[in-house]
């Protein structure tokens, strides 16, 4: 059984930063790509980020490119989001994911999700 808990979640001004954390508990965690994905208010879920199991690549939602870093820590079975420069249209609930598919984008290939943490950005 795996299972996720998302924290770092709060409110701050367009242009500051947050850091995400996604908790992951559960056996091999190594064996699992993770991803962020988010969904505002009468939208489509959407994929942010997502990073291979060996940490060694990384990929990004066209919206948050440049401006979010998703990195892990496979001794502390944790994975982050860095976001900087945040604008009022990353206001969403953040969700982590896990699959054992690598590096996909679309939601249905993650088996795993966390509860999410609200993210509103003011402007």
């Amino acid at each position: 059984q795996v299972q996720l808990v998302e924290s770092g979640g709060g409110l701050v001004q367009a242009g500051g930063s947050l850091r995400l954390s996604c908790a992951v508990s559960g056996r091999d965690f190594r064996r699992y790509s993770m991803g962020w994905f988010r969904q505002a208010p009468g939208k489509k879920r959407e994929f942010a980020a997502g990073i291979r199991w060996s940490g060694e690549s990384t990929y990004y939602g066209d919206s948050v490119k440049g401006r979010f870093t998703i990195s892990r820590d496979n001794a502390e079975n944790t994975v982050y989001l860095q976001m900087n420069s945040l604008k009022p249209e990353d206001t969403a609930v953040y969700y982590c994911a896990a699959t054992i598919v690598t590096m996909s984008v679309h939601s249905n290939h993650y088996a795993h999700w966390g509860q999410g943490t609200q993210v509103t950005v003011s402007s």
